[in-house]
């Protein structure tokens, strides 16, 4: 008997997406029916809920531009060309980053990428031998990408390239922010542990006698001992809900807010919570901790 069905357009073989279909109710026609189909799959047990959620973040990806995961021109961490090698590994060090734009005289002038790695051989060295280092040689050249670029595109210019990092401009040529294969990736598998994390438990990061990088899921009881804070845990008991609801929205990555002696910049959010925060105090303010 004659197959009716249409030919594959893979080069022969049938899409899992295809098979998937004629085994529930058939083929999608629209994005609403592919999204129906694979919840029915998951009911079926075929698929489960983190490759539900992993599929959808594939989707995601394909209509996602850059301007949506970057992180913000003001919060790029970044070296200057005129840096003295002590200065650089101030920097390095107290990010806890791997990579580093570093600018000119503004941040709308990128002239290249440090790797973290390419200090390993000065550290700990004698003041002569810091003296040698030469930034210029170290640095690799800058990728430039517009805003508006999908993210699924950018994934795959990055795995061609093998760059991992990206520096966003606007379309007069002004950097946004920046933008590496780990924001990327965590749209499609949610979140990823990174440079920005501490070892698992804790939840509170200090990066300088202002900065701190907060866990959204602290308690807030936890976010008063450390800080010396008083803020009530009656209606909310983490972080992420006391600034979520102090925004009125779920908010996205570079939105910020202060609140009393705090001001909260969102590092990283998805569409259900605040992930990181990176929180900044009054000089007033010190941690209970020291």
């Amino acid at each position: 008997m004659a197959d009716d069905r249409p030919p594959s357009t893979d080069g022969g073989s049938d899409s899992w997406v295809r098979r998937l279909g004629r085994s529930l109710a058939g083929a999608p026609r629209t994005r609403d029916e592919l999204n129906d189909l694979l919840r029915e799959a998951m009911q079926r047990e075929l698929i489960d809920a983190d490759a539900l959620l992993m599929i959808a973040g594939v989707m995601e990806a394909t209509e996602t531009p850059v301007e949506d995961v970057m992180v913000p021109r003001s919060q790029m961490v970044v070296v200057t060309k005129d840096a003295d090698p002590a200065e650089i590994l101030n920097v390095v060090v107290g990010s806890g980053h791997s990579r580093f734009p570093v600018i000119g005289d503004s941040r709308d002038e990128v002239v290249g990428i440090l790797l973290a790695k390419e200090l390993l051989h000065i550290v700990g060295s004698a003041p002569e031998e810091l003296a040698k280092f030469r930034l210029a040689d170290n640095l690799r050249p800058p990728v430039f990408i517009p805003e508006n670029k999908r993210l699924n595109v950018l994934l795959k210019d990055f795995r061609s390239s093998r760059n991992h990092m990206a520096i966003v401009v606007d379309e007069f040529g002004g950097v946004s922010g920046l933008v590496t294969i780990e924001d990327v990736l965590e749209t499609i598998v949610g979140d990823i542990d990174d440079e920005y994390d501490e070892d698992e438990g804790s939840n509170i990061l200090r990066q300088d006698s202002r900065r701190y990088l907060v866990r959204g899921l602290t308690s807030i009881e936890e976010f008063n001992q450390y800080f010396g804070a008083e803020f009530s845990d009656e209606e909310f008991d983490t972080v992420g809900g006391l600034v979520t609801h102090h925004f009125g929205h779920l908010p996205k990555r570079g939105e910020s807010s202060r609140i009393e002696s705090f001001q909260f910049n969102v590092n990283r959010a998805d569409s259900r919570r605040v992930h990181l925060l990176q929180v900044t105090v009054d000089n007033d303010i010190r941690s209970s901790t020291g």
